[in-house]
């Protein structure tokens, strides 16, 4: 399994200008990610590629969370 997720995080309606993150664990739907003061919820997973090596890439899309 990859030690590393290059991850492309999108965020729903372009709110946001969204960011290439690695993460150390593959986000679920359902969970929640900070970008700046703004909170998300992941609501797909999307694997770009098989996996290179240690790399993992995946696009995920976010919604913004309404407070």
């Amino acid at each position: 399994m990859p030690t590393i997720f290059k991850v492309s995080y999108v965020v729903q309606g372009g709110n946001h200008p969204g960011a290439i993150v690695n993460e150390d664990k593959k986000p679920e739907v359902g969970q929640r990610v900070t970008m700046g003061s703004n909170e998300f919820e992941v609501v797909e997973v999307v694997d770009l590629m098989p996996a290179r090596g240690d790399f993992s890439f995946l696009h995920v899309t976010v919604k913004a969370i309404r407070n």
